[in-house]
C-alpha cells in the first residue's frame, strides 16, 4: 500500500479500541481536487504521523483515484473510506456513533476534517460538522464574505475554541519564510523593520485560467481576487509584522488600511476587432494571432507536450484515466470537445454563469475580479503603548502588497524589507541580506539559500499539514490541551486567522469607498457585532 498504514482496519467496540496506548490522527479529506491532493500527498511524502482515513468527493473517477493513492489498497473501499458527498459521510458518522454508543463493533472514527471544496461551500460544511467536535484544517479563504467568516469564527469558539483549527495560510510554513522570519525577528539582521514591499506575481496564464475562465472569475460566485488568491500574502505580512506572541509581546496591528486596483484588460470593449463576434477560441478568426488562445495554450503547448496535471486535469478531471485506457489521441479529442463547448444568445444566462468555459474568449467572459491591486498597511508608533513597557519593532512602519496578474513568474513571490540597520531582498529561491555596518565591504551582503522542500508553496503545503497533524496528535493522545497544541504546532490562533481575512475585507472596503480605513476603529466595531451574535 502506498499510503500510510491504517491500524484501524477492523471493527471494534469502543472499549476494545480505547486500549490503544498511542495512535495517529485520522482525517477525512472533503474535496479531492488539487488542494485536497496537496495535503494528502504531504502525509505520504513527508511520512507524517497521520492517516488519510476517508475521502468525500462527488466525481467518481477523482474519488477512486484519490482513494487508491492515499486511503485504501487496490480493490473496493470499505464502507468507512469513500463517500459521494460530505452529507453522505455525516449520515454514516451519525449512525456509526450511535452504534458505537450501543456497544456494537464499528470501524474507527476520524479525528479531523480537511476541507478543500469550493470556497463558498466552507461555511455550510463547517457548521454542519460543528456538533461532531472534530479538528479542522480549512483551505483558504475560510469563506467568501465577511459575514460568513464571522459566523464560522463564532461557531468554532472564537476566543476559546475546543478543537484545533488551521487554515491554508501556507506561506507561514515554508522553510524559506521561516528562515526569513528568524532573520528578521530573532537575529534582527536588519534592525527594526521600517517598510515591506511584497509582490505576488500571479502569472499571466494562471490568471486567465482561474480568474477569467475558471472558478474564481466572479465576485458574486467566488470572492474578490485579493481574498481568493492573496489572503495568505496579507497573512504573511501580518505574521512578520504583527504577531510576536512567541516573544511575549501583544500583537502590533496596523492603524490604517487602504487599497487601489483595476480590472485592466479582460473587458469586452478591449476585445480585438479581428476576433469579431466569436465567443470561443475554436471558432475565432483571430485565434492564431492571440496570446490567450485556449487551443494553443491547453492543447498545443500543454497537452501535446505531455502535460496531464494542472491545468489540464481541471478542464477534464479524468484526463489521466482517459489517456491511459483509450490513448493519447482520444484524450486530445475529449479535451478539444470540452474546450470547444460554446453558447449563443439562446443559452440561459444562469447556464452560462454556472459553468467554467475554458475555451471561451477572454474578452467575452463574465469575469469581474481585479487583475492588479495594491494594498497599503500603515502602523503607528506604539513602542511604549503596552502598559508603559517598551518593546522593539513597534515603531511606525509601512507594508505595501502588490497582486499582479500580468507576469512571467507564476506565484514566485518576491519582496524587499527595509530596516534601521540594513535591507533584505527575497524571492522564491534566496534571501539577500545587506547591512549598513559593512559599508563598501564585500561581506556587507550575505545570501541565504533555504533548502528546497517538496510539495507546493515552497514546502508550505507540507509544513502546514505537518503542523496540523502534530497538533491533533498531541491533543487526542492527551499530551497537550487544544490551546497548548495550537500555539506550539500551528503557531496561529483562530483569532489571528480570522483577523488576516478581516484585513482583506477592510482593504476591499477602502478600495470600493475610495477611502482610508482606520483599522482599530473598524475592528472595534466588528468585535461589537461579534459579541452581539
Amino acid at each position: 500500500m502506498d499510503g500510510p498504514e491504517d491500524t484501524n482496519a477492523e471493527k471494534l467496540t469502543a472499549s476494545e479500541r480505547s486500549s490503544a496506548v498511542h495512535r495517529k490522527p485520522r482525517f477525512l479529506v472533503i474535496g479531492a481536487g488539487r488542494r485536497g491532493t496537496a495535503y494528502a500527498s504531504a502525509v505520504r511524502r513527508e511520512r507524517l504521523s497521520a492517516i488519510i482515513a476517508a475521502v468525500a468527493e462527488p466525481i467518481r473517477s477523482t474519488r477512486i483515484s484519490f482513494g487508491k493513492k492515499y486511503v485504501w489498497e487496490d480493490g473496493p473501499p470499505r464502507e468507512d473510506q469513500a463517500f459521494e458527498s460530505w452529507q453522505h459521510f455525516l449520515d454514516y458518522e451519525t449512525n456509526r456513533r450511535e452504534a458505537e454508543a450501543a456497544g456494537e463493533k464499528v470501524y474507527a472514527g476520524i479525528d479531523g476534517i480537511i476541507v478543500c471544496t469550493q470556497d463558498h461551500t466552507h461555511k455550510e460544511i463547517l457548521q454542519a460538522f460543528g456538533p461532531l467536535k472534530l479538528h479542522v484544517l480549512c483551505e483558504k479563504p475560510i469563506s467568501t464574505s465577511l459575514q460568513d467568516c464571522q459566523d464560522i469564527y463564532v461557531s468554532l469558539g472564537a476566543n476559546s475554541p475546543e478543537r484545533i483549527f488551521s487554515t491554508g495560510h501556507v506561506l507561514r510554513y515554508s522553510p524559506h519564510n521561516m528562515l526569513l522570519k528568524r532573520l528578521l525577528l530573532e537575529d534582527r539582521a536588519i534592525g527594526e523593520i521600517i517598510s515591506v514591499e511584497h509582490t505576488e506575481p500571479v502569472g499571466w496564464f494562471h490568471f486567465s485560467h482561474s480568474y477569467v475562465r475558471g472558478n474564481w472569475r466572479k465576485e458574486s460566485v467566488a470572492a474578490p481576487s485579493l481574498l481568493c488568491k492573496s489572503c495568505h500574502d496579507i497573512d504573511f505580512i501580518l505574521w512578520l509584522l504583527c504577531y510576536r506572541t512567541d516573544f511575549g509581546e501583544p500583537a502590533h496591528m496596523p492603524s490604517l488600511v487602504s487599497s487601489v486596483g483595476n480590472l485592466s484588460l479582460f473587458t469586452k470593449h478591449r476585445k480585438p476587432a479581428a476576433a469579431e463576434s466569436a465567443t470561443n477560441c475554436f471558432s475565432c478568426p483571430h485565434e492564431r494571432n492571440c496570446d490567450w488562445s485556449a487551443k494553443k495554450l491547453y492543447v498545443e503547448k500543454l497537452y501535446d507536450k505531455g502535460e496531464r496535471d494542472w491545468p489540464i486535469c481541471v478542464v477534464v478531471p479524468d484526463i489521466e484515466d482517459i489517456t491511459a485506457t483509450l490513448g493519447t489521441d482520444h484524450g486530445r479529442a475529449v479535451l478539444t470537445e470540452v474546450l470547444s463547448a460554446d453558447y449563443d444568445a439562446s443559452t440561459p444566462r444562469a447556464t452560462i454563469e454556472s459553468k467554467q468555459w475554458y475555451g471561451r474568449c477572454v474578452w467575452e467572459s463574465d469575469n469581474d475580479v481585479l487583475d492588479d491591486q495594491i494594498v497599503t498597511l500603515t502602523w503607528d508608533d506604539d513602542s511604549r503603548a503596552v502598559s508603559g513597557q517598551e518593546f522593539p519593532d513597534r515603531g511606525p512602519k509601512t507594508a505595501v502588497f502588490h497582486m499582479a496578474a500580468f507576469t512571467e513568474a507564476q506565484s514566485k513571490r518576491r519582496g524587499k524589507i527595509s530596516g534601521t540597520r540594513g535591507e533584505i531582498q527575497y524571492d522564491s529561491n534566496e534571501i539577500r541580506v545587506y547591512t549598513f555596518d559593512k559599508f563598501r565591504d564585500p561581506e556587507a551582503v550575505k545570501v541565504f539559500t533555504p533548502p528546497k522542500a517538496g510539495g507546493g508553496h515552497g514546502g508550505g503545503d507540507g509544513g502546514l499539514m505537518n503542523s496540523f497533524s502534530q497538533a491533533v496528535e498531541a491533543v487526542i493522545n492527551g499530551k497537550l490541551s487544544v490551546e497548548q497544541a495550537q500555539a506550539k504546532y500551528v503557531g496561529c490562533t483562530l483569532k489571528e486567522a480570522f483577523m488576516s481575512h478581516a484585513i482583506v475585507f477592510a482593504a476591499e472596503e477602502a478600495r470600493l469607498g475610495r477611502k482610508i480605513v482606520d483599522w482599530r476603529d473598524w475592528w472595534a466595531k466588528l468585535e461589537e457585532r461579534l459579541l452581539a451574535q
